[in-house]
């Protein structure tokens, strides 16, 4: 859907009013929430006017303006390394500094580290390049490029307001318990169309700006497609549904919090079922992560597939199955690098959830 000026302050209004408001009666702050330690976000305007400082502020328009700037629409064609429509705050809510909006804070302490997709230790280039060539469904940037220099310098900045003795809660997404079933696509449309869909239109299409508003905020869309050309490939994080129910619970319809949810954790889990299998580009050589198929994740739905589990349970569940058949034929000397990767159905979360 394309829009112009008029559309866009009624699209703004009709987002307003559909995110805005009070919690709803059942939400309340959980005793965790209202115990969290402080969350740090350093302010950029601070940031001083040197090379570093230019690297800095070069990054965070990065992450606003991915598309304008890196993507389709950026003026220099050598600089098209993303593909897609979406910039990288679409999923690092807030330029990556919101608590459980997939934040950044603190990242750069964590690199190098050991990547399960990858089977090796990934450094904090090789990570971003995977945002570039799955999420942002693109081409590599080059490891001495001025904007990968530009990434490290922000992503390094996100973690210089807190203190180094206190922990960092509320990176990734709140976890959730696995469903006893198998996530519901057909409910998943319904939760969709109610939930979604005044922001991403029911064609999950997003809300696309003119070219003119385009072109002034840099920026390709107002909402963004969640299927589609424009949008994510089968290869990102998102495309699994255990992490992308987690984000969306914590995060959707956008303007709520993790302390505030507005779906059930049911709900949670069959909307992404519905997003996900919908048509969107396709990442060749999948077969090649996650060499080592014991620290593949339950909801990793191509194969080699972990397990004697059909392709639709990893990809539907019901997981709790999968992970019981991990615990108990696992080799012990995968069971801590398991737990070093990017692997998410873990032990806490065996507790399971009917909704």
């Amino acid at each position: 859907m394309n829009i112009n000026r008029h559309q866009l302050a009624l699209a703004v209004a009709v987002a307003a009013l559909f995110c805005a408001g009070a919690p709803p009666a059942s939400a309340q702050v959980t005793g965790d929430a209202a115990t969290l330690p402080a969350w740090h976000v350093p302010d950029i305007s601070t940031v001083a006017d040197d090379a570093e400082g230019r690297a800095i502020r070069y990054g965070r328009l990065l992450f606003d303006h991915t598309s304008a700037l890196i993507g389709p629409d950026a003026t220099d064609p050598d600089k098209r390394y993303a593909s897609n429509g979406l910039d990288c705050q679409n999923c690092h809510l807030d330029a990556g500094t919101q608590r459980f909006g997939l934040p950044l804070i603190g990242v750069w302490e964590r690199f190098p580290a050991f990547s399960a997709r990858l089977g090796a230790v990934q450094t904090m280039a090789e990570r971003i390049n995977d945002c570039m060539q799955r999420s942002l469904n693109g081409r590599a940037l080059p490891s001495d490029s001025s904007e990968m220099q530009a990434f490290e310098a922000y992503i390094r900045f996100l973690g210089s307001s807190q203190s180094k003795q206190e922990p960092i809660v509320g990176r990734g997404a709140p976890r959730l318990p696995l469903l006893n079933r198998a996530a519901d696509p057909m409910h998943g449309e319904r939760v969709y169309q109610m939930n979604c869909a005044p922001c991403h239109q029911a064609d999950g299409a997003g809300v696309r700006y003119s070219p003119e508003d385009a072109r002034v905020k840099q920026q390709r869309y107002l909402f963004p497609p969640l299927w589609g050309a424009d949008s994510y490939n089968d290869a990102a994080g998102m495309a699994r549904n255990i992490t992308a129910a987690w984000f969306v619970r914590a995060n959707m319809p956008r303007g709520i919090t993790f302390a505030y949810p507005q779906l059930e954790v049911g709900d949670a889990y069959d909307v992404v079922a519905y997003i996900n299998e919908q048509p969107r580009p396709h990442k060749s050589g999948l077969e090649h992560d996650y060499p080592d198929v014991w620290l593949k994740p339950a909801d990793a739905a191509y194969p080699p597939l972990l397990g004697p589990f059909p392709a639709e349970q990893h990809e539907l569940g019901p997981w709790p199955p999968i992970e019981a058949w991990l615990r108990h034929n696992m080799p012990q000397e995968r069971v801590n690098l398991r737990a070093a990767g990017d692997v998410q159905a873990i032990a806490d979360t065996m507790k399971g959830a009917d909704r």
